[in-house]
């Protein structure tokens, strides 16, 4: 029985893997993680404060912990990510705020594999500033800083309540970038 059993295998063996191999092998394609995030519906935040702007309904607007005037936390729970803005008074210190603004998004260098540097002015509103998109492994993926150049400066920037892994924060990094940028576009000073 074992012979019989032997030449089946060998006559029949190579048939069956000649047979079995047919048509062009396709490598499955790589899958990627879906992720969605609501339509932004924007909303104006009105406050005591020097200046208004909208936020994205998603967000919750908190007063910031230090009990500074005007500084807010905008809270993306589900995202795990915190924008937080802070509100100084220029008063003859505009250099300091605005070094102290650069060195800020300039501390992610280390960890970064880029930042991308985008002025933004608004001459009819008198918004003037600049937007950093930071790439890579950073604590804060996107900064900015915007002033009137005399009276009020303003500072924002994102952060994740994770260890920074770029690839994965990646989705609600470009979703919050957006939202920042949002701001920035509807920043108005009141007068």
């Amino acid at each position: 029985m074992k012979k019989i059993m032997t030449r089946f295998f060998i006559l029949i063996g190579p048939l069956l893997l000649l047979c079995s191999c047919g048509g062009e092998v396709i490598p499955k394609p790589k899958g990627k993680l879906r992720l969605s995030y609501p339509t932004p519906k924007y909303i104006e935040v009105v406050s005591a404060c020097p200046y208004t702007f909208e936020k994205n309904d998603f967000s919750k607007l908190r007063t910031a912990r230090r009990n500074r005037r005007c500084w807010y936390n905008l809270e993306y729970n589900k995202l795990k990510a915190t924008m937080y803005i802070s509100y100084y008074e220029v008063r003859n210190n505009l250099d300091s705020l605005l070094r102290d603004a650069q060195n800020l998004t300039q501390e992610h260098v280390i960890k970064a594999d880029g930042i991308l540097q985008e002025p933004y002015v608004d001459s009819e509103n008198k918004v003037y500033g600049m937007f950093y998109e930071v790439t890579g492994d950073a604590a804060s993926q996107s900064q900015f800083y915007l002033t009137d150049s005399l009276k009020h400066f303003i500072v924002g920037s994102i952060y994740f309540n994770v260890k920074p892994n770029y690839d994965s924060i990646l989705p609600a990094a470009d979703y919050l970038r957006n939202d920042m940028r949002h701001l920035m576009e509807t920043l108005r000073w009141k007068e």
